[in-house]
C-alpha cells in the first residue's frame, strides 16, 4: 500500500465506487478525474480517493470536494474533466451539479431546495 505525502495538499476529491455509482460509470468518472488532473499538473495539490458508498445512490455518481464540502451528483467523463477545470483549477463552483455545499456553521446545506434530488423533502 502507497503512503502519499499530502502535505501542500489544497484539494481532497472522494469519487464514489460503490454499486450504483459504478453501473453509472464511476470507473470512467475516476479515470477521467485522475487523468484531467495529471494533465493540468494539479497532483501537487489535488488528492483523489475512490471511496465505497457515500449513500446519495440516486445522484450517481457522485463526486465530494473537500475542504469545501461540495457535493456533485450525475457526474460523467466530461462533467469529472469540467470539475478539475473549473473547481480544482480555477476556483469556480459547478453550481448546476451540486446537490450539498458546506456553509459553516449550518452544515452541509442544498442550493436550491426546490430542485431538491429524489429521497429528499422539499
Amino acid at each position: 500500500m502507497t503512503t502519499w505525502n499530502l502535505t501542500g495538499m489544497k484539494h481532497h476529491v472522494l469519487i464514489c465506487n460503490g454499486g450504483s455509482c459504478m453501473r453509472k460509470g464511476g470507473e470512467e468518472v475516476t479515470l477521467a478525474i485522475r487523468e484531467e488532473n495529471a494533465s493540468l499538473e494539479l497532483d501537487g495539490i489535488v488528492h483523489t480517493t475512490r471511496t465505497r458508498c457515500n449513500g446519495r445512490c440516486q445522484d450517481a455518481c457522485v463526486v465530494i470536494v473537500y475542504p469545501e464540502g461540495v457535493w456533485y451528483n450525475g457526474m460523467t467523463p466530461e462533467k469529472g474533466r469540467e470539475v478539475v477545470r473549473r473547481h480544482l483549477r480555477d476556483g469556480e463552483w459547478l453550481e448546476e451539479m451540486i446537490t450539498y455545499r458546506y456553509e459553516g456553521r449550518q452544515g452541509l446545506v442544498m442550493p436550491n431546495p426546490s430542485a431538491a434530488p429524489l429521497g429528499i423533502a422539499k
